[in-house]
């Protein structure tokens, strides 16, 4: 709910502004440190309303979206439901639940394993790599993006990598 509030509050803003403002925050920061974290987290959580928005008209989640996106990303290999809660960006999402609403779609398929038939592998079907053709050119085109050179994207990815402590 806190997103899609967000989203509706950008939505109606007219200039953006500084983290401090948007918090209503009358009083300093006791650290850049306390600042730098608020402002990623409201930032995320404004990107991923903006992403909801984005993929609503296609009926699908952020967490079915990143599945779609591994799978075609693997394509023509299958993945197990193991390999996609490793991959997905969202660890607590129920990876069998949403498979199970993707298969629904027509967007991905559920075969037996050759090698094993307990474990069970999932593709992405070709109507599932047309809708992913369909919202990737749009989330290229993220108005999140607008404000940032190529070169300014290519630090901030720098800088919170450097943050988890990538070297």
């Amino acid at each position: 709910m806190v997103y899609i509030q967000i989203m509706k509050k950008t939505a109606t803003t007219t200039k953006a502004r500084r983290i401090e403002e948007e918090i209503h925050q009358t009083k300093p920061f006791p650290k850049v440190q306390t600042k730098d974290l608020i402002n990623v987290i409201y930032t995320a959580s404004w990107m991923e309303a903006q992403q909801a928005h984005l993929l609503k008209p296609f009926g699908i989640s952020i967490q079915q979206y990143n599945i779609l996106r591994i799978l075609k990303g693997m394509r023509p290999e299958p993945a197990t439901v193991k390999l996609l809660i490793e991959r997905m960006i969202d660890k607590n999402s129920n990876a069998s639940r949403l498979v199970d609403k993707l298969l629904k779609k027509g967007l991905v398929a559920r075969h037996a394993c050759k090698e094993d038939r307990r474990r069970v592998v999932v593709f992405i079907t070709d109507g599932g790599i047309q809708l992913i053709d369909r919202v990737a050119v749009l989330v290229e085109n993220n108005e999140a993006y607008k404000h940032l050179t190529e070169e300014e994207a290519n630090q901030l990815s720098d800088l919170l990598d450097k943050m988890r402590g990538v070297e």
